[in-house]
C-alpha cells in the first residue's frame, strides 16, 4: 500500500531541511556534552515521533472511475472484500489478553503478590500456593477468549465464503464474497446479502426498482426502495452490459450512509449519455434484497464500504459485576494497608520495619480471595453454555462470554413499535431498548412530554413508569 503525504507534510520536510545546517553547527559546538546533557533524549523523541507518524499514516481516499465489468481498468489498488471482526491475531493474542486482564486492579494485585514470593526476604510460603491459583485463572480466561475468538473467526469465514454469481463475458460464474473486486458485475438473488457497495444497474422487476432491508445497517426495519439506472435497465438482455462502453464515477468513500454523489456515463452512444446518481441508485453492503433479483457494479469493497467504515474496532466488554468487584478489591486493599501499618506500629517500628510491613501485608493478603475470581469466570462460562442450551429460547447464540450475567440486571424494558401492519401482510417488527431506573427517572423528571405520552397512549409502551 503506497504511503501518501499531504502538501503540508512536504512543507514541514522542507523547513526541517533548511534547519539542518544550523542543527549540525549546534551539535559541533556542544559535542559530547550536548549528547550527555540531553541530546540523546531529543534524538529518541524524534525517532519515536517519526515511527508514530509512519504507523498512523493512512491511505488517502479518493474519488474513482469504475468501468462496468472491467476490474483490470482500476487505476488504484482497492482493499480486499473480506470481513474481519477478530480482536487479535496469532502474535497479539497472548499479549493482548494479558494486558486486558492485568489492567484491572484485582488481577494486578494477585500478580504483584505472586511475584513478591521470588524475593527471599519476603517469601512466606510455597510458590505454588500463589502461582497455581493465578495460573488457573489466566488459563480459564485465555481458553474463554480463544473460544470466543475462534467463533468470530468461524462467522467471518462463513460470511466471506458465501458464493455469488458474477457476470462475465462468458456467462455467469460463482465467486466467493472475499474475491469480489471493484468493477465486477454481481447478481444478488432475493433474500441474499449484498456483499459490497454497488450501484444498482438492473433488476428482474418490470418497474425497474426493488426493495431492500437495511436493519443490519441502520437498525430500521422498514424496507427501502431502490431504483436501477435507467440506461442499463432499458437494455434488452443481461449480456448487453458488456456490449456498451460505460463507467461510473463515484465519490470517495465516506461514513454517511444516507447520501451519495456520482454519475453514470455511456460513451458509445451519440451523443454520450450522462445520468446523475443518488442514494436511490446504491446498494450498500450488509443489506438484504427483499424483492426480485438485482445486478450491480461494485464501487467499494472491504474497509471502504459504508458498513465497515461505520463499525468501530472490536473491544473487550466488561460487565458491571467486574467493575464492582474491582472497586471492592481497592477498598479491601486499603484495609490491608491500614491493618499492616497498625501491626507494625504495635511492634514499635523495630528493625527493618518496612520489610515487616510488607510481610504483614502478604500474611493478610488472603482477605482478598483469588477463588472469587475463579468462581466468577467459571460461572460466566457455565451461564453462557446454559443460555445456548435452553429449550425455551432455541437458536440463541452467546457472542461473548464476558457479560452474560448482565441479562439479570434488566429492570425496565421499553418497546418501540416500528412500521405499520396493513393488508399487504408486512410483518410488524419490535425493537427493544433497555434503560436503568435512574436514567429513566431522570428522563421523566426532565421531560414531561414522555409522561404525557405514557398517559395518553399506554399501548405504545410495554411497561408503565413506576416511581422509586
Amino acid at each position: 500500500m503506497p504511503l501518501m503525504m499531504s502538501e503540508e507534510g512536504f512543507e514541514n520536510d522542507e523547513s526541517d531541511y533548511h534547519t539542518l545546517p544550523r542543527a549540525r553547527v549546534t551539535q559541533r559546538r556542544g559535542g559530547l556534552e550536548w549528547f550527555v546533557c540531553g541530546g540523546w533524549r531529543l534524538l529518541c523523541a524524534s525517532c519515536c515521533d517519526w515511527l508514530i507518524n509512519i504507523c498512523q499514516r493512512k491511505k488517502e481516499l479518493k474519488a474513482r472511475t469504475v468501468w462496468l465489468g472491467c476490474p483490470e481498468k482500476c487505476e488504484e489498488k482497492h482493499p480486499r472484500n473480506s470481513i474481519k471482526n477478530q480482536k487479535y491475531n496469532v502474535f497479539t493474542f497472548i499479549p493482548g489478553v494479558l494486558y486486558e486482564q492485568f489492567k484491572f486492579f484485582l488481577n494486578l494485585y494477585f500478580l504483584v503478590v505472586s511475584c513478591s514470593q521470588f524475593v527471599p526476604a519476603l517469601k512466606i510460603g510455597y510458590l505454588y500456593t500463589y502461582w497455581a491459583p493465578l495460573g488457573f485463572v489466566l488459563a480459564v480466561i485465555i481458553m474463554r477468549e480463544a473460544v470466543d475468538e475462534y467463533r468470530r473467526f468461524q462467522r467471518d469465514k462463513e460470511v466471506n465464503a458465501q458464493l455469488y454469481s458474477k457476470l462475465t463475458v462468458r456467462g455467469q460464474v460463482q465467486v466467493k464474497s472475499s474475491d469480489i473486486q471493484v468493477g465486477d458485475l454481481i447478481i444478488v438473488e432475493k433474500n441474499q446479502r449484498i456483499p459490497s457497495d454497488m450501484v444498482f444497474l438492473r433488476t428482474s422487476e418490470k418497474a425497474g426498482s426493488c426493495f431492500i432491508r437495511t436493519d443490519q445497517l441502520d437498525g430500521e426495519t422498514d424496507w427501502k426502495l431502490k431504483v436501477a439506472v435507467s440506461c442499463t435497465q432499458r437494455l434488452p438482455a443481461l449480456g448487453d452490459l458488456f456490449s456498451i462502453n460505460a463507467y461510473v464515477y463515484a465519490q470517495k468513500p465516506q461514513l454517511d450512509i444516507h447520501s451519495f454523489e456520482g454519475t453514470f456515463t455511456r460513451e458509445d452512444s451519440d451523443p454520450p449519455i450522462h445520468e446523475s446518481l443518488s442514494i436511490e441508485n446504491t446498494l450498500w453492503a450488509s443489506t438484504v434484497v427483499a424483492s426480485g433479483t438485482v445486478i450491480g457494479v461494485v464501487i467499494y469493497t472491504g474497509k471502504e464500504t459504508r458498513s465497515v467504515m461505520n463499525t468501530s474496532n472490536p473491544k473487550n466488554k466488561v460487565g458491571l459485576l467486574d467493575l464492582e468487584l474491582n472497586q471492592l478489591t481497592k477498598a479491601l486493599f486499603l484495609a490491608l494497608v491500614v491493618l499492616s501499618v497498625v501491626m507494625v506500629t504495635l511492634q514499635g517500628f523495630v528493625g527493618p520495619w518496612y520489610r515487616n510491613l510488607f510481610r504483614f501485608f502478604l500474611l493478610f493478603s488472603y482477605i482478598i480471595p483469588i477463588s472469587l475470581r475463579v468462581n466468577l469466570d467459571m460461572g460466566k462460562a457455565a451461564y453462557g453454555w446454559m443460555i445456548m442450551k435452553d429449550e425455551n429460547i432455541p437458536g440463541t447464540v452467546v457472542r461473548t462470554s464476558t457479560i452474560p450475567e448482565e441479562l439479570g440486571r434488566l429492570v425496565y424494558l421499553l418497546t418501540d413499535k416500528t412500521g405499520t401492519p396493513d393488508a399487504s401482510g408486512l410483518p410488524c417488527w419490535w425493537g427493544l431498548t433497555c434503560f436503568s431506573f435512574i436514567v429513566f427517572r431522570n428522563l421523566i423528571s426532565t421531560s414531561k412530554q414522555l409522561e404525557l405520552l405514557l398517559q395518553t397512549s399506554p399501548e405504545y409502551f410495554a411497561t408503565a413508569v413506576k416511581g422509586p
